[in-house]
């Protein structure tokens, strides 16, 4: 993938969030699913753990899940919250641990977004 094919990826992924979440908050008035975005959101604020501990809970789990929309989502904000690369390398290894080989293709996605993200931020400094 080259880089701009990459920094399409990330954006394209940020659009359709950005515009699905709208849809389904701002047009759809269900009440069940305002709740559950709303915890969501609050499941992340600081508390007995800080909210960039719970990131790396969210990217973990995500991998373990195998969801490699929550896995760019988690890597976006713990990239904000300041995590090295060594610190989410070994929350990716847990990820593994747990999940097991059919872990490796979301092992692989997260270490292409993670180059991504730094690339990105790297030229949002220049």
């Amino acid at each position: 993938m080259n880089t701009s094919d990459g920094a399409d990826r990330l954006e394209a992924f940020r659009a359709y969030r950005d515009r699905m979440n709208e849809r389904i908050l701002e047009e759809k008035d269900h009440l069940g699913i305002k709740r559950f975005f709303n915890l969501d959101s609050a499941a992340y604020r600081d508390g007995a753990l800080d909210g960039g501990t719970k990131e790396l809970l969210g990217l973990v789990a995500s991998m373990v899940l195998r969801c490699n929309d929550c896995i760019d989502y988690h890597l976006q904000q713990c990239i904000e919250q300041g995590f090295s690369d060594e610190e989410l390398e070994d929350a990716m290894n847990v990820a593994l641990v747990v999940g097991g080989s059919i872990v490796i293709p979301h092992l692989r996605h997260a270490v292409e977004t993670i180059d991504l993200l730094r690339e990105e931020k790297e030229k949002a400094s220049e």
